[in-house]
């Protein structure tokens, strides 16, 4: 899926662009009683608003859970990483497809960056020349100047979801300053748009007026959020264009489903045939691309790792995995 680039109309934060804070309805009768272990550690909000009739929960790690959850209300198939960012062993990686600038699947980019990796989603928006429409840091390394809202994380920090301030030769993401020139440390920065949600509100109206199609239409999605709360990041993609089984989102929506999980904050990626995600170097999601994974330029590693425990200050809390009590995750089948 394609979009330009639009000016985004208001800030996302409550303060300037500059500092922006690293802080970062199911109608109709209630759902029916449901066996405990069937929405187990998903949030109620999440439960009220999909309706599940099946999840299934894994965890990849300390401090990371994947969910596969699925109702046929809608209906919706949803892929959903739970993410604890303040362990110090867990962390981001922007992975990118090279200087070449060819277009790469996300199984492979998973698979180039090592065992390491737990889990990944395909990333920004890309040109017809292959490069991210928006900007982008992998290791320190920045690429493009875009004003698009980003993820941003290095090790020792919480991340960051919101705008960026340009000056040249640094740029401002959270609460920390980024030289051009000299890293701050190891990077990473992904960019998306719209954003879907600045301090749990909609970001004026997603888009739907002046990209209908876009906004309005359901489509195949990829798109984080913040919860600030319970130091969450919430990674989905939802299957689309399966008309009776996987419908697809809107952007309100997707939106609504990033408030459900208690994000306050959220951005939309590249989404459509693009959309996918790959756990423990399996493809868990069914693309609608028609050759199976369509090739990206760059996409969104979640890593346990124990460097970078070494590379960052450590954060102030320490937490276990999300879900300690659910099983390692089997071998997958390929869809």
């Amino acid at each position: 899926m394609n979009a330009g680039d639009p000016i985004i109309r208001r800030g996302w934060s409550r303060g300037a662009i500059a500092a922006l804070l690293l802080l970062f309805v199911a109608a109709g009768c209630e759902p029916p009683d449901r066996p405990p272990a069937l929405t187990r550690g998903l949030p109620q909000g999440l439960v009220d608003y999909m309706v599940p009739d099946r999840v299934s929960t894994f965890r990849l790690g300390d401090g990371v859970v994947y969910r596969a959850v699925r109702s046929s209300v809608e209906p919706w198939s949803l892929h959903l990483l739970e993410v604890d960012p303040t362990r110090c062993d867990v962390g981001f990686q922007v992975a990118t497809s090279g200087v070449d600038q060819a277009r790469v699947s996300v199984s492979e980019l998973a698979r180039r960056a090592g065992s390491q990796v737990v889990a990944a989603v395909n990333g920004d928006f890309f040109t017809e020349e292959n490069r991210p429409i928006g900007l982008e840091a992998s290791g320190g390394e920045i690429r493009g100047r875009s004003s698009r809202p980003v993820f941003a994380w290095k090790p020792g920090s919480l991340p960051s979801v919101g705008p960026v301030q340009w000056d040249g030769d640094s740029l401002a993401v959270g609460e920390w300053v980024l030289s051009t020139r000299e890293p701050d440390g190891v990077t990473e920065i992904l960019s998306g748009f719209p954003p879907l949600l600045s301090d749990g509100r909609w970001v004026d109206d997603l888009q739907q007026a002046e990209r209908p199609g876009f906004a309005s239409n359901r489509h195949p999605r990829t798109a984080l959020g913040w919860d600030p709360d319970r130091a969450r990041v919430w990674i989905a993609v939802v299957e689309g264009r399966r008309e009776g089984s996987a419908e697809g989102m809107t952007l309100p929506e997707l939106a609504e489903l990033f408030r459900s999980l208690g994000a306050t904050e959220a951005l939309n990626l590249d989404g459509g045939g693009s959309s996918v995600m790959v756990v423990r170097g399996r493809r868990v999601s069914r693309p609608s691309y028609p050759a199976g994974e369509r090739p990206v330029v760059n996409a969104l590693l979640v890593r346990v790792d124990p460097d970078y425990c070494a590379a960052g200050e450590p954060l102030a809390s320490r937490k276990g995995a999300p879900e300690a009590e659910v099983p390692e995750i089997p071998e997958i089948p390929v869809r």
